[in-house]
């Protein structure tokens, strides 16, 4: 059997001659792809006038040297078919079959949805791309290697495009290569879009690097030699070392982050240790920790506890000679392979029990990633829980059992408690860590041990959303205010509804009549019709002329509210003034001020709001000196205490720090008939100083809340905590 010839013979400007890819592509099949995506682009150029077939070879190229399989590298060659020329996904599946088929779909952008703008059609291109990475991890390998080439020939795009696609490169694709554990590729890709977007800086820092390559390059080999001496003495199986260079980009973002000159960046200088197993690397660790001093803070094991992208290596930081530091990485070959390839590590391992492994790893994180997306309302959100997700540094903390939870540096109790579990994070009230009870919002550091202490009373709130950085909880904590908001927008709705029946004299609808209403106003369920009138979406004369089209205009006009009344409907909230009798505006929207958090049994005064109904303060509220320059806005209250209905106050707590202050707190102010809803306490130099939030019924109810919590022991002061603004206007 004749030999297939090679492939440089095959398609032109092939050029890479590595006999271990010639080994292992299926010449015949790329040959096929080859042909037919040339005769598809067939008259298509680049903007550099090259045919642009050209530029699927080098996709190709770049696929190969990552070490993939021929299908990969196949579709690589014809990735712009269908969304470029005139063949379909089932012209390439006839041709290629359904794998290479699959593969190209998921390459192909959305290119036209009604209405859409070029921001949602890119969202909705990013949402099918990654529904395709979750099916097939191939389709992202050569989204990237299509990036790649795209940026290594940006030059010949209209600047404002060039600047884009550079952006987008810098925010999207290089951090989805570092998840994917592309290492050289995420390198290339931060690098390239460096040079578009900072143009300049780009050039001082490349010019910099230049002049002081050869030092560098000399400083990098007075430490080599010593230390793989010292290794082989000491009995380590080296199998290689060598300098590492640092790339530009990474570089210039330790310059900002420092606020330093290069001159003074002190881990310029890296060397990498290859050895043949995991117990050889803790080896090779402890040599090198003997002959040379290191850094106790920049010792990091990612063998024990590797990154989400599978990556893994111990690194340390030691002073070599004349007092230079060094970052050395010491791994196995494997560790390397994965470190460089990442994902694409797989199809080096054919079908190997540890390519299932990594492959299953990666799409775990993947798809967990993807279902968090999805959800997204808008173009900007999607984009947000994106990066988040993308998110590069990261920590690892500990449960109180041991259990490890990775994290994205920056984060706070709250995304610890949403990686936990959703419920615990919903039911979040406070946190420990390292044993002491911290802020919620306070940032974790790595390997900090965090407890969560949970209640069943907890509930987010807005506020949250300024503290978290993960997709997930981020996601959670909308998704749970977003089902709070849609049921307070039924129960508006409802009551707005029916007091509109009662003054039009039309008797209750039923839920037929509801679900007609549903059907003419195009909306999925009778819940959605209410909701939509309790968000003012909806009006209530469209609904009952939805349920009585024959009505005319006479009619229409007879039932339509006026202007007032229509003011009055979007001000008005049930159960917002229950028991509160407000002298010439009964039934107003009411608001209760959080500035001093009024309960039943204070005195209060009502504040006519810009818009947003009736602020109720109590009547020694700071801010009601505001009110001495528009008297006509302050308002009359009468409030009579309704059965039932709770109000959240913010108590002020300090005290002595001791083991189990938390707990008593919680058990004196349950024992007066409330439950804290959530409690903030930093300590500091053994004392404790913060605020809880607490449910009370009215006056009498919070003070004995606030006697409870005064008795418990180290507990100096207890008091309602007022704020000098409330955003009233």
């Amino acid at each position: 059997m004749t030999a297939a010839p090679p492939l440089i013979d095959i398609i032109p400007g092939w050029d890479l001659r590595d006999p271990e890819v010639a080994g292992r592509l299926d010449a015949d099949l790329l040959g096929r792809a080859y042909r037919f995506s040339e005769k598809a682009h067939v008259g298509q150029t680049r903007l550099n006038g090259d045919p642009y077939v050209t530029h699927c070879v080098q996709v190709a190229r770049i696929l190969a040297e990552l070490h993939l399989d021929s299908v990969t590298v196949a579709s690589g060659l014809i990735h712009d078919v269908v969304e470029d020329t005139g063949r379909t996904v089932e012209d390439v599946e006839r041709e290629f079959g359904r794998e290479i088929a699959q593969i190209v779909d998921g390459l192909t952008k959305i290119g036209h949805l009604p209405m859409a703008s070029r921001e949602e059609r890119q969202v909705e291109s990013y949402r099918k791309l990654l529904l395709s990475v979750a099916k097939d991890a191939r389709v992202i390998l050569v989204k990237l290697a299509d990036r790649l080439h795209n940026m290594r020939t940006l030059e010949w795009m209209p600047e404002e495009k060039r600047r884009r696609i550079a952006l987008e490169t810098r925010d999207l694709y290089a951090p989805m290569a570092h998840r994917f554990g592309l290492a050289a590729m995420k390198a290339e890709l931060e690098d390239l879009a460096f040079k578009w977007l900072e143009p300049d800086e780009y050039k001082t820092l490349a010019r910099l690097i230049a002049e002081k390559r050869a030092a560098r390059d000399s400083r990098i080999a007075e430490m080599i030699e010593p230390l793989e001496t010292t290794l082989r003495e000491n009995g380590v199986r080296v199998q290689e070392v060598n300098g590492r260079p640092k790339h530009l980009w990474s570089i210039h973002k330790k310059m900002q982050k420092r606020d330093v000159p290069y001159d003074e960046i002190y881990d310029l200088y890296a060397i990498r240790v290859l050895v043949d197993s995991v117990p050889e690397c803790y080896h090779a660790l402890g040599v090198v920790h003997g002959a040379w001093t290191p850094l106790q803070e920049r010792i990091k094991d990612y063998i024990a506890q590797p990154k989400s992208n599978g990556y893994q290596s111990l690194h340390t930081t030691i002073f070599g000679p004349r007092g230079t530091l060094f970052e050395i990485q010491i791994r196995t070959r494997d560790m390397h392979r994965t470190a460089e390839y990442g994902i694409a590590a797989h199809w080096l391992y054919k079908e190997g029990e540890k390519g299932s492994r990594d492959l299953d790893r990666h799409l775990s994180w993947f798809r967990q990633v993807l279902e968090l997306q999805l959800d997204a309302e808008t173009p900007d959100q999607f984009l947000e829980f994106l990066k988040l997700d993308l998110y590069q540094d990261e920590i690892f903390v500990f449960t109180p059992s041991g259990d490890v939870i990775q994290l994205p540096k920056g984060a706070t109790p709250i995304d610890f408690a949403f990686a936990v579990h959703t419920q615990v994070g919903l039911h979040t009230q406070g946190a420990r860590v390292n044993g002491r009870i911290v802020p919620l919002s306070r940032e974790l550091r790595n390997s900090e041990t965090v407890e969560i202490i949970r209640s069943p009373s907890a509930r987010p709130n807005r506020d949250w959303l300024a503290h978290v950085r993960t997709g997930r909880a981020r996601h959670k904590i909308r998704q749970w205010l977003r089902n709070e908001e849609q049921k307070t927008f039924v129960a508006v709705g409802q009551e707005i509804l029916d007091r509109e029946l009662r003054r039009r004299r039309h008797s209750k609808l039923g839920e037929a009549e509801l679900r007609t209403i549903a059907e003419a106003l195009k909306l999925p369920t009778i819940e959605h019709v209410l909701a939509a009138i309790g968000s003012g979406d909806v009006g209530v004369t469209a609904v009952l002329k939805a349920l009585h089209p024959e009505l005319d205009e006479t009619q229409e006009v007879a039932l339509r509210p006026s202007p007032i009344e229509r003011l009055m409907d979007r001000m008005r909230r049930p159960g917002t003034s229950r028991g509160l009798r407000i002298q010439g505006a009964d039934g107003l929207m009411v608001r209760y001020a959080q500035c001093c958090q009024p309960v039943p049994g204070d005195t209060v005064v009502g504040y006519v709001t810009r818009g947003r109904g009736v602020s109720i303060h109590r009547s020694d509220c700071p801010n009601l000196l505001f009110l001495v320059h528009e008297p006509e806005r302050r308002l009359e209250i009468d409030w009579q205490e309704s059965a039932g209905e709770r109000f959240v106050i913010r108590l002020a707590i300090e005290g002595q720090d001791r083991r189990g202050l938390y707990a008593d707190l919680a058990t004196a102010v349950s024992a007066a008939g409330t439950d804290i809803r959530s409690l903030e306490l930093e300590t500091i130099d053994g004392r404790v100083a913060g605020a809880a939030l607490v449910e009370v019924e009215n006056l009498a109810h919070l003070e004995r809340i606030i006697s409870a919590a005064r008795r418990v022991k180290g507990v100096t002061t207890v008091a309602r905590r007022e704020r000098l603004t409330d955003g009233d206007g």
